[in-house]
């Protein structure tokens, strides 16, 4: 007798029920909120409807009409593109250099940078950014006190947030400062994979320190970098603690990313489904985010 095919052979049930709780609890956690964002977006709730219970009129795609033809939505977008390309730049790049400085020193050095960077990573944001708040304070800050030392340059009592670009320049240091331990230790991981003899081999032919590290190293560790800027920027992007607490939880509209416009719009103007339909928005840019992700992921499986 011929054993069945193994195309008509039932799938073990096992692997579904394992997924099942998880799937269950981000059903609960994560899409009742989302639906509930959802149908706020296309309805006008005011404090009326909030306090009173009742249910909010509808609004169609009137609240979308009036974020997407706001040209200073389209501000907050570009500020926060722009934005979270500089903080993935300078993540990854701090990331690299640290990574590649910790395979090149001696084992007590590589631990004792290690456990700077699990205190970094351990630090609560409310913490990191109390310090540099601190340290660029316009009346007892420690940067204008030392920037101050240098022969013609006066910075007593320079408020870093009067111009917005410094002021970004300061939240940008607080971002990449938390988010540099992540990028640092994956990095460091991938390259401790890779094998001496290949970049032995290429120094024995002739390449030089750079070629080997455009040619051997990088390539090596690409599918890794890849994942870690993508996640970068999906963290970077949503960015919103950093900026409320620098700006003591009332940042200017020059300080307004996509987040901190949603927040506002919600809890503080109380104009609850403008800010679901930014939020939304939001949302799907981040989605789109994790598509590419999940992409790289995927590619990175089949190439293993």
């Amino acid at each position: 007798m011929s054993a069945e095919p193994a195309g008509r052979r039932p799938r073990p049930l096992l692997p579904y029920l394992l997924l099942a709780p998880s799937l269950l609890a981000l059903l609960v956690v994560l899409g009742y909120p989302l639906v509930d964002m959802v149908t706020l977006s296309f309805q006008d709730m005011t404090r009326k409807e909030l306090f009173s219970g009742a249910a909010p009129p509808w609004a169609g795609l009137g609240q979308f009409r009036t974020i997407l033809g706001d040209g200073f939505f389209w501000t907050v977008v570009a500020r926060t593109a722009l934005f979270t390309g500089v903080c993935v730049t300078l993540t990854m790049a701090s990331g690299l250099l640290v990574a590649l400085l910790m395979r090149r020193t001696s084992p007590w050095v590589r631990a004792t940078i290690g456990g700077v960077l699990v205190a970094v990573w351990a630090m609560p944001v409310m913490v990191a950014a109390a310090v540099f708040r601190w340290l660029f304070d316009a009346d007892y800050g420690l940067v204008n006190w030392l920037l101050s030392t240098l022969p013609g340059v006066d910075l007593a009592r320079h408020n870093w947030f009067t111009d917005p670009w410094q002021g970004f320049a300061v939240i940008t240091a607080v971002v990449v400062w938390g988010a540099l331990p992540f990028a640092a230790i994956s990095l460091h991981a991938a390259l401790a994979q890779i094998p001496p003899e290949l970049e032995e081999a290429a120094l024995i032919d002739g390449a030089r320190p750079s070629q080997v590290f455009r040619y051997v190293t990088f390539p090596a560790v690409k599918p890794v970098f890849v994942m870690v800027t993508t996640l970068m920027a999906i963290w970077d992007f949503g960015v919103f603690n950093q900026i409320w607490l620098m700006r003591g939880g009332q940042p200017e509209r020059e300080y307004y990313l996509l987040g901190v416009y949603s927040f506002i719009e919600s809890f503080a103007v109380n104009r609850y489904s403008t800010g679901a339909a930014i939020a939304l928005v939001t949302v799907v840019l981040l989605l789109a985010g994790s598509v590419l992700y999940l992409r790289q992921t995927l590619r990175l499986g089949e190439a293993e």
